[in-house]
């Protein structure tokens, strides 16, 4: 993921922000997007176009890798990050960038401070990172789509997380204030508190606990369940009050399994509080006290929640409401799209491996021929079960040429031998099939293994060396 360092943002040029500008529209369709097609989205000339993208990729806004058919460019998550911070800062929401007070599974946040010198809160949606990559399991905003970009998830995170926040906080829940968002990262308001992770004591627990099961039983009055309300999404005010964080995994009361969240969140609390402060209530809300009186999981298109229960509650959803289902309707196309190039990777992998799996098939005979040289069954009498074999041998030897003084009745029986031959033929056999899974293996990992070029110029050099194989292959079939 790299470390944010907004140093170099000064530094960018027009040009730069519009080349990032054009590899990112490319990646809507691509999974590397090539240099004329960058140059031509972002609408700049072809002549000093190289230059841009070279100084990009080093300093490591733009990635030159090695595909399937061919090489391109690759947005990394620092020149997605450029790109919201010059949206934001040209919109005059933050001038200044402080320091990073806050690291979670899926997000990174930093201190941001406007013109007036007010104090903001920056939250970038890290999707991707390895402690939280079974997305498609835990949320539902990709549209149930197989494989998106970590970017664009992070960007369906941001939105999600800025309706639930500005819904809330129009009807007076103690949520932080939004101010704006693009792309992947929302601004809001600062809260002067601390995590109630961090808190050791408290004055007076049971306000606090009471006012948390209150939460819990409004957010389910308007149709929402926060799912995930646990002390680390809870901070705490020197008043000792509550604000509640952390908002893209909410679902709605009407979602199948809403009863097992609630009770979950109900017991995060309860938990956490008998184990930090000592504090138990008898008292505590059920699924079956919630008494609906609106529905802002109709307005934000909360999880769980369908145009059919929205038909059959009579929601009227208003002008806003409107565009923001014309824009879930853009996402959808968007998530098409996504879905059209994802099939489209799966034919090519599927061919590759095919091909894979020829060259396999080709190499097994090689592979066959070469361990029946090295391991034969009965040339070598130390492999196996050593021992054994070569006290069988000594005994038939003697038994054969009569030089021994051991009577038949004491050397090996008919059935001894056939069980001592078998076990040694079978364990050859066991070592044999490993050996072979092990190179097959092996081979496999090294055709699929990725290759990644440092720029445009590697890619040259490796047509001009695959053309002179080329022609030396066919001056040695010609005999020229």
């Amino acid at each position: 993921m790299g470390k944010l360092n907004p140093t170099l943002l000064r530094y960018l040029t027009d040009e730069d922000v519009a080349i990032l500008a054009g590899v990112e529209m490319g990646m809507r369709n691509h999974e590397l997007v090539s240099a004329p097609l960058a140059v031509s989205l972002s609408k700049l000339q072809i002549s000093g176009s190289h230059r841009i993208l070279r100084e990009l990729c080093k300093h490591r806004l733009l990635s030159y890798e090695r595909g399937k058919k061919y090489d391109g460019y690759r947005l990394t998550n620092l020149g997605y990050d450029y790109l919201a911070l010059n949206n934001l800062t040209k919109r005059n929401i933050i001038s200044s960038f402080g320091n990073q007070i806050g690291v979670g599974k899926e997000s990174n946040i930093y201190t941001v401070a406007t013109e007036e010198e007010e104090e903001l809160c920056l939250k970038l949606h890290r999707l991707g990172r390895v402690c939280f990559r079974k997305v498609t399991e835990k949320r539902d905003y990709h549209k149930h789509a197989k494989s998106l970009s970590w970017l664009y998830l992070s960007k369906l995170s941001a939105t999600k997380e800025f309706a639930y926040m500005k819904a809330l906080h129009d009807e007076g829940f103690p949520v932080p204030r939004p101010i704006s968002f693009n792309r992947h990262c929302v601004v809001m308001e600062l809260i002067k508190g601390t995590l109630l992770n961090h808190i050791l004591e408290l004055k007076n627990p049971e306000k606090l606990y009471d006012q948390l099961m209150d939460l819990i039983i409004r957010f389910a009055n308007c149709g929402l369940i926060h799912g995930d309300f646990n002390e680390f999404n809870i901070m705490v005010t020197e008043e000792e009050d509550a604000v509640i964080i952390d908002f893209p995994q909410m679902l709605s009361t009407e979602h199948s399994d809403a009863e097992m969240y609630f009770n979950r969140d109900v017991n995060c609390i309860r938990t956490f509080f008998k184990k930090r402060f000592r504090y138990e209530s008898e008292f505590f809300p059920k699924f079956s006290d919630v008494d609906r009186t609106c529905s802002l999981d109709a307005q934000v298109r909360c999880t769980g929640f369908t145009r059919e229960m929205a038909r059959s509650l009579d929601i009227e959803l208003g002008l806003e409401n409107e565009d923001s289902s014309d824009e879930n309707e853009k996402d959808e196309n968007e998530v098409d799209d996504e879905e059209k190039q994802e099939r489209h990777n799966e034919r090519e992998k599927e061919t590759c491996q095919d091909n894979v799996s020829d060259k396999n098939g080709r190499l097994s005979e090689s592979i066959s021929k070469e361990f029946d040289e090295k391991i034969n069954v009965g040339s070598s009498p130390n492999v196996g079960t050593g021992d054994t074999f070569s006290d069988a041998e000594s005994n038939k030897e003697t038994n054969d040429g009569g030089s021994s003084d051991v009577d038949s009745g004491d050397a090996f029986s008919e059935s001894d031998k056939f069980s001592v031959s078998s076990t040694v033929n079978s364990h050859h056999d066991e070592i044999k099939k490993r050996i072979k899974q092990q190179i097959r293996k092996k081979k496999l990992k090294e055709s699929q293994k990725r290759c990644y070029a440092k720029g445009e110029a590697s890619a040259v050099r490796r047509s001009r060396r695959q053309n002179a194989n080329h022609i030396k292959e066919s001056h040695d079939f010609w005999g020229m």
